[in-house]
This record gives structure tokens, sequence and C-alpha cells, in this order.
């Protein structure tokens, strides 16, 4: 039985009901490797015209000893005080066409409560098809096309996806167990994970943005503005193709990297299907580097944007 989502949230008296909007969401606090969904997220917010329509109640999904809020000290008291905001928003993209997005930390308490909620206000909003999206650690290198994963409720939703493996356990997130439980109430959701390189993994890394915003584009039909994450990607490329030329090491890692990326990209494109299953990982070996992804966030002080 899933719980009453209660008093989770509040909705803007004005807020309006849409006709087949589209939701995306991004809940920072899963993997997300090259901070990747977290780019995307920010970017389309600081780029388009958006307003709150309805916040939640972080007091109950936060542990704030875990996930410290900052404060603002100065000289002799505290200023101010950056609080957590979980919430959805009506955004317009580059067309002017409305749509929705939820963002905000992924809550620690209450996840069933919180997704009945999400489903719940996002079906009175008039939200059809909600997406969610992220970037995932891969042993892949830079200087190819950067691959998505997609996985969704219905079967159209994830066409022209080509899997990495048939079955796969990682820990669970708030943002999968809401597109499961959409999927259990016959709703239209889906997914993106970026392959981002391990080596960058833990960087903010723009061209992986990119990728998913394409993604999410073609998905949701949506206009949405590229060209300030596009600049972005191209000086990250060429600072790390600096980086790369300096160090003998990371070059051996990327030129093996290459290697394997186009011997199994031939060996796919001869026979029209994965041949080669032993250039890409297995479903224990993607799992355990996503348990280590996860357990080197946990562990970082800085923040991945900078």
């Amino acid at each position: 039985m899933v719980p009453e989502a209660g008093n989770l949230y509040e909705v803007a008296p004005d807020a309006p009901t849409l006709d087949g909007a589209v939701l995306l969401h991004y809940l920072d606090g899963f993997i997300d490797a090259g901070a990747a969904g977290r780019l995307l997220a920010a970017h389309l917010l600081g780029n388009l015209d958006h307003e709150a329509v309805v916040t939640f109640d972080v007091d109950r999904l936060i542990d704030y000893r875990s996930r410290r809020p900052a404060m603002n000290y100065n000289k002799d008291h505290w200023e101010s005080y950056e609080a957590p905001v979980i919430a959805i928003h009506q955004v317009r993209d580059s067309a002017g066409s409305p749509f929705l997005m939820l963002t905000g930390p992924e809550p620690d308490h209450e996840w069933e409560r919180f997704i009945s909620a999400v489903a719940a206000v996002s079906s009175r909003l008039g939200a059809e098809l909600v997406i969610g999206f992220h970037g995932i650690p891969m042993g892949v290198p830079h200087t190819r096309p950067l691959g998505v994963t997609a996985h969704g409720t219905k079967p159209e939703l994830v066409a022209g996806s080509r899997p990495i493996v048939d079955r796969l356990q990682v820990p669970g997130s708030a943002a999968s167990l809401l597109e499961l439980r959409l999927g259990e109430d016959n709703r239209a959701a889906a997914g993106f994970a970026v392959h981002v390189p391990h080596y960058l993994a833990q960087a903010a890394y723009p061209a992986a943005a990119v990728a998913l915003l394409e993604s999410v584009a073609r998905a949701s039909g949506l206009a949405l503005p590229d060209e300030a994450l596009r600049d972005a990607a191209r000086r990250t490329d060429e600072e790390i193709g600096r980086q790369v030329e300096t160090s003998e090491e990371i070059t051996e890692l990327v030129q093996a990297l290459e290697r394997q990326y186009d011997d199994f990209m031939e060996a796919a494109s001869a026979d029209g299907l994965l041949a080669d299953q032993a250039a890409m990982p297995t479903a224990e070996e993607l799992g355990a580097q996503f348990e280590r992804f996860l357990a080197e966030q946990q562990g970082r002080t800085d923040n991945p944007d900078s």
C-alpha cells in the first residue's frame, strides 16, 4: 500500500493546468557522473523563464546533518541561510511552450510519500510524460561520441536505444523509484543516463550534459536552448585535451579505451547487434563501478562545478 502524500507539498494558487505537458526531473544526490544532470538542470533554469508552482516540505524530506545547508557569516553575525528547496517549476521552452521541471536535493526520507505526491500533483498539473536524466561512469574515451542509455515504462519510449546489459542491480534512487511507480500506474515515464568517461566522472563535464539535452529534446519535443552549454563543452574539451597531452599515463589510458570502443563499434556494426560482449563491462562490473562512484561522491568536500 502506498502511503498518502499528506501535507507534503503546496500548490501555488495560480498554478495552471497544462494539456499533455512534459515533466522533467533531476534530484541531486544520486549517481551523476560528470555532474551531467546537474549541469543540464541548472542550464535550463538559468536560460528559460520559470516560476515555482509546487513546493515540497523539505523539513520532512531532508536529513540536514548528512547534507548540511550552507550559511554565510559576515564579520560578527550570521548573514544568510541557503535553505534547500524541492520544487516543481513551470518553465517555457525557446518556442514559448510550457513544461514542468522538478528539481532539488533527493529526499532522504519518505520516498513513497514523496513519489505519491509527485505522481498526484504532476497529474493534476497535466503532465503526461515524465523524464529524468543523469550521468553514469563508464569505461569509454572522451574522444568518441558519448553513449546514452534510455529506459522507460513503455517500449516506444526507448525505441532505438541499445542496452548495455540484460540485468543489473545498483543502489536505488528516488528518481528510479518514481519511474517504476509511474509505470505500475500505466503512466509514461522515461530516463536517460549518459555514459561519462570514468576518468572524468568526478569533474563537471558539459559535453555529457549536451548529450542529455539532445536526448531529452528528442523524447519530449521541447525546444531547448543549447548554445551556452555547447560553448562550455568546447572549452572543457580543449582543456581536457591539453591535460591529456601533458600526461603519458592518461594518453595511454585514452588510447586503450579508443581501441576498445572502436573494436566494439566495428563488431556491432558488422553483425547488427552487440557482437562483442567482452568489450563491454559486465553487470557485476557496472554495479561495482556505481558503488565506488557513490562512495567517492559521499567522501567529497569540494564542488564538482568548480
